[in-house]
Formats: structure tokens, sequence, C-alpha cells
């Protein structure tokens, strides 16, 4: 049986399972987060969490960084990156509009004030501010690493 004037299309399933913040990737030159789903020798099968896109990204032609191993300059030690996003999840200030560089070092000045402001540049801002509205939008929980016991002896 033929029929004709009818395409077909895939419509993406809901997730049954909560995304995990440590399989969570930035890759150079490309916006946005990606759930890492698999590595290969020569890149990475990753999904899109604005597109939701799954797509093959060569490590021959982008960088890959793991959410959880990011760290932001402070004006004592360095931070991972889910401190910040934690506490921005704790803050009641209002998501500052990310392209807008002084409402978004007024919005990180309240929220984080720990933060060296000399050496995190404002598009770094900007991309914070995209990336935690991505992570609440799909309700993924930011967290802190686990260090290995010679770290916390030392």
């Amino acid at each position: 049986m033929k029929i004709e004037g009818f395409s077909v299309f895939c419509v993406p399933k809901k997730r049954l399972e909560p995304m995990e913040y440590n399989k969570l990737i930035s890759v150079s030159g490309m916006s946005g987060l990606f759930e890492l789903l698999t590595s290969k020798s020569d890149g990475a099968i990753a999904r899109s969490l604005e597109t939701n896109a799954t797509q093959f990204i060569s490590s021959r032609a982008y960088q890959f960084s793991h959410l959880e191993s990011i760290e932001v300059f402070t004006t004592k030690e360095n931070v991972f990156l889910a401190e910040v996003f934690i506490e921005m999840g704790k803050s009641k200030e209002v998501l500052p509009n990310e392209k807008d560089a002084k409402a978004t070092q007024a919005y990180f000045k309240k929220v984080f004030p720990n933060m060296d402001f000399e050496r995190v540049y404002a598009s770094d801002m900007k991309k914070m501010v995209k990336w935690f509205a991505q992570l609440q939008e799909h309700k993924v929980t930011p967290t802190l690493p686990e260090l290995d016991e010679e770290d916390t002896e030392a």
C-alpha cells in the first residue's frame, strides 16, 4: 500500500532518568551545554541541551571541558563552577539578561561577591548565566566533584 503526501518523523522521547551534572560538557566553538553520551578515541557523541540534537563531535576540531572540572577565579582560592551555580540557585536575585554585561556583573557582585572580577571576563559571566538557565530548565542539580583522599589530606 502506498501513501503519498505523508512524511515520517521521529518525536524525541521524554527523559525517564534525570540528567547528571557530571556528564555535562562544554564544547569550544559551540553554543550551550551538552550531555556526554559516550566517548570514542576520535571524539564524543553528545546531546545538546539547547536543541536536544544528538551528534558526533570530533576531538580534532573541538575541545571538551567537563563542567565539574571548570574552576572560577576568586579573590581567595579558585572554586569549582558548581559552587557558583549552587550560590546562584540559593539567591533570590533574578537572572540578568545574558547579553547585558553590566547587569550580569552587577548580578554576580550580589550573588558571588568573592569572584575576581578582574580575571573573570564578562563573556565568562554571560556563559555562566546561560548555562545556569539551561541547568534549571533541565532540572539538573549542580554537584561538587568528589575529591580523592589524597587531595583532602594535602
